[in-house]
């Protein structure tokens, strides 16, 4: 008589699989910032002289930061629906937590997928204007209000990340404090939403959980990667 050896089904997003995403997520968003504070850009709350002027030299630098939230969508979403299947697999404790972070998370691509096509508008619209119209000014100031807003559906993936994490025992418990702690900076980042449009210093808030939530994301997709596999009995 033959003994059979019957195996469960290799799941598409397995640890190693949702672990590389996230580590190739953060590697893709250092790689585009480090790009784009190279080149000194203006920030939110300079003269509007001061934007148009680095915008229409700055074309390729827009080109590659934008690109690459081309690359950082898909990951991003890839590393919150592998996670959410990782916690059920684990037994399901933090499932809603995990949930929420499925659907912060496409959120949070939809807005960043808004604030990059606005970012267009401007580079493309500098390119012909000798000086600011109103016009400009507008989409710059939409492109402001799309990243604040886009840092609190951020902000809210990573609690939810964080606390899915903490529950099903992916995680070190020490990143609970620092999802929650970081999330909700970026999510008062959103709360001000039209004080950063208008070019207020708040954001700085919303940045220091959006590094908070790099770092989490690094820490988690290493300790994801590295985690044995489960072999099934024969």
């Amino acid at each position: 008589m033959n003994k059979v050896s019957l195996t469960a089904p290799t799941p598409a997003f397995g640890e190693r699989v949702v672990g590389a995403a996230a580590i190739a997520l953060v590697a893709s968003l250092v790689i585009q910032n480090a790009v784009f504070v190279w080149t000194r850009p203006s920030g939110y709350g300079d003269p509007i002289e001061k934007v148009l002027a680095w915008h229409a030299v700055h074309r390729g630098v827009v080109a590659i930061a934008v690109g690459s939230e081309a690359l950082n969508l898909p990951l991003l979403l890839v590393f919150v629906t592998g996670f959410h299947g990782l916690v059920g697999r684990r037994g399901g404790a933090g499932a809603d937590w995990s949930r929420l972070a499925v659907a912060a998370g496409a959120t949070t691509a939809a807005v960043f997928a808004l604030y990059a096509v606005l970012w267009d508008g401007v580079v493309l619209s500098a390119g012909g204007l000798a000086e600011p119209s109103p016009l400009f000014k507008l989409v710059w100031q939409l492109h402001a209000g799309a990243f604040a807003l886009a840092l609190s559906a951020l902000g809210t993936t990573f609690i939810g990340a964080a606390l899915a994490a903490h529950a099903s025992r992916l995680a070190a418990p020490w990143q609970r404090v620092l999802g929650v702690a970081g999330g909700g900076l970026a999510i008062a980042a959103g709360v001000a939403n039209l004080a950063i449009a208008d070019g207020s210093p708040i954001l700085l808030v919303g940045l220091l959980g959006y590094a908070a939530w790099l770092v989490w994301l690094l820490v988690t997709g290493v300790r994801l990667v590295l985690m044995p596999r489960k072999v099934g009995a024969a």
